[in-house]
């Protein structure tokens, strides 16, 4: 039996088939980050778990990007090095409040009051016993104002575990005045 030659459509169309597959597996081997017009690809277009923290930007992350809940300290594996500790609403530098001379709170986070004592002296109340926690307090307007001079100092409320106490001085040793401030609780 003798072949008959293949007739010239069949070997355009083989012919065309190996171009075009070997086409695409050249450029698919060739492409890089150059090749990607910006903003192409989106996150549905990347596999989970393949980017790492290298891949990104210094900065480009913002804070929606990290969920609380990895944070819990609670979970963490403490033998770990570089375990990251808590830093959740509930705790660490959460609770703040900026006061105005009259000791009203302006803007606040975690305080359920502030009330002025007496004249250049204030009473916070958060909503938790703060008494093993750290707290930082600056004179400060609670607008964009400037500042009015003088001396703040803070300690702990001897009558309420949730309280503290600001007092505030013209300088060292004079008399108490009223001034805005910013006061900051870190537990």
């Amino acid at each position: 039996m003798k072949l008959k030659p293949p007739s010239p459509a069949l070997v355009i169309a083989c012919v065309a088939l190996f171009v075009s597959l070997g086409g695409v597996s050249y450029a698919v081997a060739t492409i890089d980050s150059g090749d990607i017009v910006n903003n192409a690809v989106r996150s549905g277009d990347v596999r989970n778990g393949t980017l790492r923290g290298k891949d990104a930007k210094p900065d480009s992350l913002g804070p929606k990007a990290v969920k609380e809940q990895a944070l819990d300290s609670s979970k963490l594996d403490s033998s770990k090095i570089g375990a990251v500790p808590a830093a959740g609403v509930a705790d660490g530098l959460s609770r703040f409040a900026v006061v105005n001379p009259q000791g009203g709170a302006v803007r606040f986070r975690g305080a359920t009051s502030v009330t002025r004592t007496g004249e250049g002296q204030y009473l916070a109340i958060f909503n938790r016993d703060v008494r093993n926690c750290a707290y930082f307090a600056t004179i400060g307007d609670e607008s964009a104002s400037t500042p009015g001079a003088g001396v703040i100092s803070v300690t702990s409320a001897a009558s309420n575990v949730n309280g503290v106490r600001v007092v505030v001085k013209a300088g060292a040793g004079d008399e108490t005045i009223d001034r805005s401030f910013h006061l900051i609780v870190a537990c």
